[in-house]
């Protein structure tokens, strides 16, 4: 009962300032386990204005993902990826989860500002409004995926290849004795953190340029790409 929902766990229903309802975000949170978590988070962070795509793990059981379709139908700004992937720990299918999500916002009404991403264990310690405040004051027009080149210790991430194994409830990435090719145009790979804050544009250039999109297929058999993937692309001159 949707009434019920929004009532029992205090959603908010209208923003709570002008600046904050005239600056959307967009949020990506890829969930697994733990409904409660999941709820208490997205009660956390969900102001009308937004858009949250939620990408739930293929894997994950039914009466999870019945749950989840359930909370996501009572509102019109949250919806469920329309492609999911079976997510393996540091496997390419995490950050094809979030690409996943990427090409549903673009396609949105809401014409948000920057996107976020999460996953369901994260919690803020922020309000929107601060979140808002900072974005503007500090990185107005500007990425958060932070990093440096790539330290000689993580070079076997990109050196060999990789492989993602799914089976009955165990999934984990092995290493071949395959080696990699270089990067595509010739690009100096750069390591961060798999979570950002990206601008609108930066995601439709990660969706479009052809550049973006080689990175992202060369980046197919390695280790975490999401640790490289972003931060790399927001490297780039230009």
């Amino acid at each position: 009962n949707c009434s019920v929902v929004l009532k029992t766990l205090h959603f908010i229903t209208r923003p709570l300032s002008d600046e904050e309802g005239n600056f959307s975000l967009a949020y990506i949170i890829t969930i697994h386990k733990e409904l409660e978590m999941f709820v208490k988070l997205l009660r956390a962070i969900y102001m009308p204005q937004n858009i949250y795509c939620i990408h739930v793990d293929e894997k994950s059981p039914k009466d999870y993902k019945a749950a989840v379709q359930n909370i996501v139908n009572c509102f019109e700004n949250i919806f469920i990826s329309s492609k999911r992937e079976n997510v393996v720990y540091a496997g390419f299918s995490r950050l094809q989860a979030d690409i996943n999500c990427m090409r549903d916002l673009v396609h949105s009404k809401i014409q948000w500002n920057y996107v976020i991403n999460l996953c369901g264990q994260d919690y803020p310690i922020k309000t929107n409004k601060d979140i808002i405040q900072y974005i503007k004051s500090k990185w107005n027009g500007k990425n958060m995926t932070p990093g440096v080149v790539q330290p000689l210790h993580m070079k076997h991430r990109t050196q060999v290849s990789y492989r993602e194994y799914v089976h009955s409830g165990m999934s984990y990435v092995y290493p071949t004795k395959n080696i990699k090719a270089k990067p595509p145009y010739n690009l100096t790979i750069y390591f961060g953190s798999a979570y950002y804050i990206l601008t609108r544009e930066f995601v439709e250039f990660t969706l479009t340029d052809a550049r973006a999109k080689d990175l992202l297929e060369w980046s197919r058999d390695t280790y975490s790409p999401d640790e490289h993937y972003w931060v790399t692309l927001n490297r780039l001159n230009g």
